[in-house]
């Protein structure tokens, strides 16, 4: 009955677990008569993204609750329903909490204190009990719904964004190198922008890895299942690199008169190759690609044989030109290691099926 909710774009898994944290938790505090605005509050934002993190974090929780809990009677007892005892009792359950490093459970605490100041009754240790009590169950409720319904399976959305990620680098490249050093500030902004969105999707990238393998830590997984994610891991160091050396290119802008006619139909040919590859989804290089990889080697010798000025025996000062063709041949060691991995990849699954 869930799946098609979850299916229906409206409802997340994370949303539909939300709400069913905050029903079974309202049906327990109504069965005991205890008070639920606190209870559900708690439900609400201890849901997680992981299993993982919401058993790790209903561990500091807990404790950081029963702190708040224990300063908002005891500024209460002490100055009533007064303004200073909301501002007090938050201020010191902040405070001790990051001092004991509970920081996870700050604004649980935070929230039970001072939500619960309003509601006291004459007999504090009761009203102590309760609130904490009841903060407990949320606690508690939204942990167990977190780790058996609708466990998070993030497998589609990495892979989803580690073929965006070779689509962006694969466009990124032939932007990168079809600028020169005169272009418009707006240009240069532009492929500046394009490339924080490329490096902030691959960071997003590594905290969904980071979610599934938590995940994997209390949910059963085939081998299979492994094997691909392994290899997603390898594909996002290899974009990792590529990432980084884009961003070198980027401040080796050369002007068009920097090469021959001949070296840059080699240079464009080289990137245009480099862009298929990144495009492939087996990321295979071609005969073609090799041949002028080799060309440019030559070529990047030939360069800084030529053009390298030395200012003494340990300092050296490399053109634009040649940081340029160094930067691509690294490109290209990142792609052929890629396809390797691939390769092995393919290699083990066909390996698995037969057997």
């Amino acid at each position: 009955m869930l799946k098609p909710l979850k299916n229906f774009n409206l409802l997340g898994g994370r949303t539909i677990k939300t709400g069913v944290s905050v029903f079974i938790t309202a049906l327990i505090c109504g069965f005991f008569n205890f008070p639920v605005i606190f209870a559900v509050i708690t439900a609400i934002v201890t849901i997680e993204h992981t299993a993982a993190d919401s058993i790790k974090k209903a561990m500091v929780r807990f404790p950081a609750s029963a702190i708040g809990a224990l300063l908002a009677t005891s500024f209460y007892a002490l100055l009533g329903k007064e303004a200073i005892t909301y501002a007090l009792a938050a201020m010191l359950t902040i405070a001790i909490c990051h001092k004991l490093k509970l920081d996870d459970g700050i604004i649980v605490a935070t929230i039970t204190a001072t939500a619960m100041i309003p509601e006291f009754h004459d007999h504090y240790f009761v009203s102590f009990i309760t609130r904490l009590g009841t903060t407990s169950i949320g606690i508690v409720v939204s942990t167990f719904v977190n780790f058996f319904l609708l466990p998070p399976n993030y497998f589609p959305i990495i892979n989803k964004n580690i073929n965006e990620l070779f689509t962006h680098s694969s466009q990124l490249t032939i932007r990168i190198i079809s600028s020169t050093k005169g272009d418009s500030n707006e240009k240069t902004r532009n492929i500046s922008r394009s490339y924080r969105q490329l490096t902030a999707k691959l960071e997003k990238a590594f905290q969904l890895s980071q979610y599934q393998r938590e995940e994997w830590k209390y949910h059963r997984h085939t081998i299979e299942q492994m094997s691909a994610f392994q290899l997603s891991q390898k594909k996002l160091a290899a974009l990792q690199q590529i990432a980084y050396h884009l961003g070198n290119l980027q401040y080796a802008h050369v002007q068009p008169d920097d090469f021959s006619t001949e070296e840059r139909t080699l240079l464009k040919g080289i990137v245009q190759s480099f862009a298929e590859t990144l495009e492939n989804q087996e990321h295979k290089i071609g005969e073609d690609q090799y041949e002028k990889v080799e060309k440019l080697d030559h070529l990047f010798w030939k360069w800084k044989e030529l053009h390298v000025e030395y200012s003494d025996k340990t300092k050296r000062q490399l053109p634009p030109q040649t940081i340029l063709m160094y930067e691509l041949l690294s490109f290209h060691d990142v792609l052929e290691e890629l396809e390797r991995i691939c390769a092995q990849y393919e290699e083990s699954v066909v390996s698995s099926g037969s057997t």
